[in-house]
């Protein structure tokens, strides 16, 4: 019984589907209007004639008969897809006296039938190729003409590099020039070929892909921004001095991807031009002036005003010590066991270096304070203890014995050594000899002035 009825069930599945195609080509597109009492064969022969000349002059509907009876038109055989077919019924039902449509076409499965209109498409396409040939020629030798005078104009050295603060700047010019010409050459093959339209779509289409080029490439585009910015700005020099987040060095070069130092040990530092851009850059050779510092530690009970005038005395006839700004002293700090003084004093660090005179300027003050009797503190440490009626003791470090030191004139504390800026330029040589080379493109100009 079970299987019975399955059967029937299915047997009913299957008769729906088979009604499913005519039925539905059946329900759509039917004429509308009132249906009159005569029937007339004459009229329903007029009607499958006007109706095959119509399917006649389309072409799609070789394989497709009509017949009429009593208004009602039935449509039989095959056509290249159910759209065409479906077709049928709008093509019908405007046919004055159509009362129904019976629509039995269906979608054919030759291989031949559906092949033959794309070799047709095909060659239609080809001939249609060959005819515009002549105003294909026509368009591509306009886009060539404009592109070579673009680039003509762009292979130019002026006004690029009149216009431009540094040859990377130029460059991008002559870039910008280059993708113009190849934009306007574009639209003018586009517009001889009648095909404008296009034009927004490929530059849609461009945009879409250079916006996720640019995402994929961020880190590369911040670089590239950030060169044109550090060429524009100009924020150092070659053989400049400079600080670059805890990086030290002298300057061999910017180019279009990092700025290169030569650290004081000699080695090449490659810092990437993004992080440059947003770094704190401190520049020691933007004024030639610098300033050397130093602390110094003396006694309790020493006469701070001498020590202080001292350290004038000593530094002020200095030939390496500049007049202005003038040397300074004061006192920073009172420690446990001494009291420090700050001394600072200023240099031309082209002729001077900041390293020997600021090593030179402690020795001969060190030199003058032993000269007047001025003694350095030693460290002390006292040890507490719990037993009664036992003085905790005091206790020095042991030291050397102070020195009885005839008394020095001031004049004999200013024989200072030599200390000129030898190491330095002896690196500006080196930054030099780099430059000449490896001969790379540096986005620097070594005479023009920085720009803030």
């Amino acid at each position: 019984m079970f299987r019975l009825a399955l059967f029937a069930a299915f047997a009913a599945a299957v008769f729906a589907i088979s009604l499913t195609g005519p039925a539905a080509a059946q329900s759509s597109d039917q004429p509308s209007g009132t249906i009159t009492v005569e029937d007339s064969a004459t009229k329903d022969a007029a009607i499958a004639v006007r109706i095959r000349d119509i399917l006649a002059e389309l072409g799609d509907y070789q394989d497709v008969t009509v017949t009429v009876a009593s208004g009602i038109v039935t449509l039989r055989g095959t056509t290249l897809d159910n759209a065409t077919a479906t077709r049928l019924n709008e093509i019908a039902g405007r046919v004055e006296g159509v009362v129904a449509i019976e629509n039995e076409v269906t979608e054919t499965t030759d291989v031949v039938e559906r092949l033959n209109p794309a070799i047709e498409r095909f060659w239609e396409r080809l001939k249609q190729l060959l005819a515009y040939t002549p105003l294909l020629a026509v368009a591509l030798l306009g886009f060539a003409i404009v592109v070579i005078i673009g680039f003509f104009i762009a292979r130019l050295r002026q006004p690029w590099n009149r216009l431009a603060p540094n040859a990377f700047i130029a460059d991008i010019y002559r870039q910008l020039i280059r993708l113009a010409s190849l934009i306007a050459g574009l639209v003018v093959a586009l517009d001889v070929l009648g095909a404008t339209a296009l034009l927004s779509t490929i530059l849609g289409a461009a945009g879409i892909i250079g916006l996720a080029i640019g995402f994929a490439v961020r880190d590369t585009v911040e670089n590239f921004i950030a060169s044109i910015m550090l060429s524009i700005r100009q924020p150092f020099r070659p053989n400049d001095s400079i600080e670059i987040n805890g990086d030290e060095g002298k300057v061999i070069r910017l180019t279009s991807r990092a700025t290169i130092l030569l650290n004081w040990d000699g080695n090449h530092v490659r810092i990437p031009n993004s992080t440059v851009f947003k770094s704190r850059i401190l520049n020691y050779s933007r004024n030639p002036e610098r300033r050397f510092k130093f602390d110094i530690s003396v006694d309790y009970g020493t006469d701070l005003a001498q020590a202080l005038q001292l350290v004038h005395d000593t530094l002020e006839p200095l030939d390496f010590v500049l007049a202005k700004p003038a040397v300074d002293a004061w006192i920073v700090e009172l420690g446990g066991s001494d009291i420090t003084l700050r001394v600072v004093g200023w240099i031309n660090q082209r002729n001077t270096s900041i390293l020997a005179a600021k090593s030179e300027a402690i020795r001969l003050t060190l030199r003058a304070f032993e000269a007047a009797g001025i003694e350095m503190p030693e460290p002390t440490y006292r040890i507490l203890t719990d037993a009664i009626g036992t003085a905790a003791p005091s206790l020095k470090k042991p030291g050397k014995p102070a020195l009885a030191t005839p008394a020095r004139s001031v004049a004999e504390t200013t024989d200072a050594l030599n200390v000129e800026a030898t190491a330095e330029q002896e690196l500006e040589l080196i930054v030099d000899e780099e430059r000449e080379a490896t001969k790379e493109d540096d986005l620097l100009n070594r005479e023009g002035a920085t720009t803030e």
